[in-house]
């Protein structure tokens, strides 16, 4: 049964290494395919400048063509802020407990993992794969703190295909791609260009609907 990625956050907005990321991590674990999953009201972070229809839109038009990525709306849907655990817990229920899943995260959102809602039972309902990049030394299970290290030690995968439907932890290495969300958010309030960090229909979309600009 091919693998299926995880791969939540706020998406304001969507760019190029949103995209990179899970064209790559496809490819390295053999994903059927990966679902964007835009958070409606993210508990750990403060309210994205943009509105959750907004965002989910930008998503679908920068993933539109690829025949492996999906978006799921289920978390702008949701009057109640958005945690992973729910989600995943209700993509198990409608996939079924055999199929493989991955949840895909950064390494600032994994290296914070022990902070979410419930977080130890993420674990049990997907893998995770964590994407790394040159000098990410805070990545080492012994430079990380505990109860984060003693489950990585535990978890973590000699081979990604050895894992089963959920449990593992492995860490993927990634073409360094330095876009930032929040910078294209200030270029655009300063009326700068960001051509080229995110796709023209994004852009476009911005631009349509005079998000992020100043007035």
């Amino acid at each position: 049964m091919p693998p299926i990625g995880i791969f939540g956050g706020t998406f304001d907005p969507i760019h190029f290494g949103h995209l990179r990321l899970a064209e790559e991590m496809a490819v390295a674990l053999g994903l059927e395919r990966v679902l964007f999953i835009p958070a409606g009201q993210p508990p750990h972070r403060d309210a994205p400048r943009i509105a959750a229809a907004h965002r989910l839109e930008m998503v679908r038009r920068a993933i539109a063509g690829n025949p492996h990525f999906a978006v799921d709306g289920r978390e702008v849907q949701r009057a109640q802020p958005s945690y992973t655990v729910e989600s995943l817990t209700a993509l198990r229920d409608e996939l079924g407990p055999e199929q493989p899943l991955w949840l895909l995260l950064g390494a600032d959102a994994f290296l914070g993992l022990a902070s979410w809602h419930r977080w130890q039972r993420v674990f049990e309902l997907a893998n995770i794969a964590v994407v790394t990049r040159s000098g990410a030394r805070a990545l080492q299970p012994d430079a990380m703190q505990e109860p984060l290290k003693s489950e990585v030690l535990k978890r973590q995968a000699a081979d990604h295909l050895m894992a089963g439907h959920a449990g593992s932890v492995w860490f993927q290495h990634m073409t360094p791609l330095e876009i930032s969300a929040t910078a294209i958010r200030d270029t655009l309030g300063r009326q700068g260009s960001v051509r080229y960090l995110l796709p023209d229909t994004v852009l476009n979309y911005i631009y349509e609907h005079q998000l992020y600009i100043q007035t």
